[in-house]
């Protein structure tokens, strides 16, 4: 009798290690790799899991108080469970370590919170009502979760709002029909490298978005909860970063992870997707001011004056100009320039003295310090003249009374020849030209 009794709980066991623990007509979800994504991440609604495994004792008592929970909760909280003893890959995807281990889904799927209640029907029903009131609260005050990019755990190094976080339902229009440069990790919330990569991550949208004036974008996806986004691009290991170009197909990332690294590889792909910097006419004081603040250098040349060089001799300064803008334009610099004469105060507080033209200055408003080109102004010698300043190399002086003078409003050149000005015509005809005139009689 006793064997039988025995065998009769082996076999019971042996059932429930083949089948798992809950059946279709149970109100409790099974849930698996394949279903999980689309029945609890994509869901709004709150959601309590118990990762088991069939030969657990702990389980197997659980079993009948999870079945009351899921029939009390019906149609109010999801109740659901994953054999993670099957499906190892996605316990450990939450740190599953010992069973049962009950995890509540809710406002951030992407990190559930652990359940340290009781195992009782009635301790887990009240938790997951007081779960759900706080939920609700959260939502009726505006505030509420979802894989939030910015809630992934880790350190600090930049602010995460300049990472976009993107979604099925906005990773076209704001990607790809975007026509500008997108640097996009995907990434798992759980994931180690992730995790470790996020601070960086951070720091470098921050400084992207200021260098490039916000022309480059980085962007992430929670690859966990957006599947059809990993799998359309065929992501496979986290992290993945991926570049996206308008007009040509994604390619992968393949440089280092420091922020230094991704700065750098965005501010390539800046400099080769974007025109080259504008080269304006300083006409007041705001051209001035906004290039010279918005920049970390505004180089400017002072041309000879038209009546000098013609429209012709004029325009060839100004394309030797424009192909070191374009030559230069990775370094995010202004460009201006001034007609000789027109802003003798600035002409002045550089050095530039009124003669030697053309020449060419940069000045760094935040130090107010500024170079002098030395060189002949031809494409060998400002490049040569900006080379050095890039490196560090050349010498600077302090802008003449440390700070920007006075400028004059002028009207924008009009791109013709110069014209000297026409002098007034006098009519001597009534005048009398008389040789007495002026003399005296003796």
């Amino acid at each position: 009798m006793v064997k039988m009794v025995i065998w009769s709980v082996l076999g019971y066991s042996l059932v429930l290690m083949a089948q798992g623990f809950y059946s279709a007509n149970d109100d409790v979800v099974e849930l698996n790799p394949s279903n999980f994504n689309r029945e609890v991440l994509q869901s709004d609604s709150l959601w309590i899991i118990e990762f088991y495994a069939p030969w657990c004792g702990h389980c197997q008592s659980l079993t009948a108080d999870w079945k009351k929970t899921a029939t009390a909760l019906k149609g109010i909280v999801k109740v659901g469970a994953v054999d993670a003893d099957q499906h190892k890959s996605l316990g450990g995807q939450y740190g599953v370590r010992g069973f049962p281990s009950i995890k509540i889904f809710g406002a951030n799927k992407s990190k559930p919170d652990d359940y340290q209640g009781g195992r009782s029907s009635q301790a887990i029903v009240d938790a997951a009502l007081n779960t759900l009131r706080t939920l609700v609260k959260d939502r009726m005050s505006g505030r509420s979760g979802g894989s939030d990019y910015s809630r992934q755990s880790g350190g600090g190094g930049g602010s995460k709002k300049n990472v976009v976080e993107l979604t099925d339902d906005n990773f076209d229009r704001l990607v790809l029909d975007s026509g500008e440069v997108w640097l996009v990790e995907f990434f798992a919330p759980w994931c180690g490298h992730c995790k470790s990569l996020e601070p960086e991550w951070a720091a470098a949208a921050s400084a992207v978005k200021e260098q490039t004036k916000d022309k480059v974008h980085l962007g992430a996806v929670d690859a966990t909860v957006h599947q059809g986004l990993a799998s359309r691009y065929g992501v496979r290991g986290f992290p993945t970063i991926k570049i996206f170009k308008k007009g040509e197909e994604p390619e992968d990332y393949q440089g280092g992870r420091t922020r230094g690294d991704i700065i750098a590889r965005a501010l390539d792909l800046f400099s080769d997707n974007a025109a080259p910097p504008e080269l304006l006419e300083i006409l007041n004081a705001d051209v001035l001011k906004k290039t010279c603040d918005d920049y970390q250098l505004c180089v400017i040349a002072v041309l000879p004056h038209i009546l000098d060089t013609g429209a012709a001799g004029r325009n060839s300064y100004l394309e030797v100009m424009m192909k070191m803008a374009e030559k230069y334009k990775k370094k995010m610099w202004g460009w201006l320039w001034t007609e000789a004469g027109a802003q003798m105060e600035l002409e002045a507080s550089l050095g530039i003295g009124g003669f030697g033209y053309p020449a060419m200055t940069a000045i760094n408003a935040r130090k107010m310090k500024f170079a002098l080109l030395k060189g002949s102004f031809s494409e060998t010698g400002i490049h040569e003249f900006l080379r050095d300043l890039s490196v560090g190399r050349g010498s600077t002086a302090t802008v003449g009374g440390g700070a920007l003078p006075k400028i004059n409003s002028v009207d924008a050149w009009d791109g013709k020849d110069g014209e000297l000005p026409v002098e007034d015509d006098y009519d001597l005809s009534d005048v009398d030209l008389d040789d007495d005139i002026g003399k005296e009689e003796l």
